[in-house]
């Protein structure tokens, strides 16, 4: 398959370009495309056979559930049980990287829940996924346009070197701005749960609904897109260090001759290749997924990754760095 790349404008979609994608999407066919967070890679959420072609595009387990994506808050009543405090979210946080796992309508193709009775939803904050969901008239399934388990992709560059041959459309409109996935919230219990740390912090949820409990893991993860497998990892190892922590006698770092690449906030603890710096945890955020992919093409043998502080967006950038070190219990 011969894959066509579309530059875009990110505030003022062209007609034209996104009347051509929006015919793929309804005839069946995959388009990778911007949101405020990362790339998606869509198609027609209510076809389960153009769904599993989701799963064969990115070699992505058929269990792992995937974020519909709707063009406007009242098209999730079309998807599953919205309720009062389900409306309060939207209403404050859509169009955002908020994903609510609410209770599914019989017409979700299992293929998207990943046989769940819940599905996850979001109405993304960005022009040309706006533009693409309106114009091809249906819901959008989409999780990263990348391929399982790798960096997702905050450029069209990194979308094309994972899919290339595998999808009809890629939409470019330059980097993301969020740069981590969207929050994922189950509100289907007495409490909201945190499935995923994301672009919205538990700090702006607690002041919008009160208490959200933390997820316990195990098979309340399950129902969240993102959390099944290890995800986000680079070719190379990752290895993690706590702010303000000496950094560990990993075996990986004190091999002879071994050539270590940094990212974080602060300087480097230990003589590296190449180092990646950020000056805020925002920008940490925004710039994670590109650094760990510039930095598994440096030559170097290890990352070395410093967590920033659990706190605001501190939370998801600890979680991914945690799951691409393949860490899950570590505290995030």
């Amino acid at each position: 398959m011969r894959t066509e790349v579309f530059a875009v404008d990110g505030v003022e979609p062209e007609k034209d370009v996104i009347s051509r994608a929006a015919g793929v999407i309804r005839r069946g066919g995959l388009v990778a495309f911007p949101t405020e967070t990362v790339y998606g890679l869509g198609a027609d959420a209510l076809s389960p056979k153009a769904v599993r072609r989701i799963f064969e595009a990115k070699g992505r387990p058929v269990d792992n559930p995937l974020i519909v994506h709707v063009g406007e808050r009242d098209a999730a009543d079309r998807l599953g049980q919205v309720d009062e405090r389900s409306r309060r979210l939207m209403d404050l946080f859509w169009p955002g990287p908020l994903t609510l796992v609410i209770r599914a309508a019989r017409e979700v193709p299992a293929e998207v829940t990943g046989g769940l009775a819940t599905v996850a939803v979001r109405m993304p904050a960005h022009p040309v996924a706006i533009a693409l969901i309106k114009g091809s008239g249906i819901p959008i399934a989409a999780p990263s346009a990348n391929r399982s388990g790798r960096p997702s992709p905050t450029t069209a560059e990194a979308v094309l070197e994972d899919l290339g041959g595998r999808v009809e459309i890629i939409l470019d409109a330059g980097p993301t701005v969020v740069g981590v996935e969207s929050t994922v919230l189950d509100v289907t219990g007495d409490l909201p749960v945190l499935l995923r740390p994301g672009g919205v912090s538990l700090e702006e949820l607690t002041r919008a609904v009160g208490p959200v409990l933390p997820s316990p893991g195990g098979i309340h993860d399950a129902g969240s897109p993102g959390t099944r497998y290890r995800h986000y990892a680079p070719s190379i190892p990752v290895v993690l260090r706590g702010p303000g922590e000496e950094w560990a006698k990993d075996p990986r770092l004190c091999r002879s001759g071994v050539r270590i690449a940094y990212v974080g906030m602060s300087p480097s603890p230990v003589v590296a290749l190449i180092e990646i710096r950020f000056g805020t945890v925002e920008g940490y955020a925004t710039g994670l997924f590109s650094a760990l992919r510039e930095l598994e093409r440096s030559g170097a043998d290890v990352i070395l990754a410093e967590l920033p502080a659990e706190e605001g967006v501190g939370l998801a950038v600890r979680d991914r760095l945690r799951r691409a070190a393949g860490d899950r219990d570590r505290n995030s």
